[in-house]
């Protein structure tokens, strides 16, 4: 079985479990992950997708993981 390459736009949707509509809005204003269109169809990379994953992780800023005094 070949692994998936390319996401379509509710594909990916399903995966973030977010509306397609803001996919659409982020591509508006510049924001998301990389995207190619082809043949008038936009498509996300898997490497993309999972770049913009890792750039969005984020440390905890709870107080137990902060230096008592």
């Amino acid at each position: 079985m070949q692994e998936k390459i390319c996401f379509t736009q509710k594909e990916l949707a399903r995966r973030w479990t977010l509306s397609h509509r803001t996919l659409e809005r982020w591509r508006w204003e510049g924001k998301g992950p990389s995207f190619m269109k082809i043949g008038g169809r936009v498509v996300y990379r898997l490497e993309d997708i999972l770049r913009h994953e890792a750039e969005q992780l984020h440390q905890s800023n709870s107080l137990s993981s902060q230096r008592v005094s």
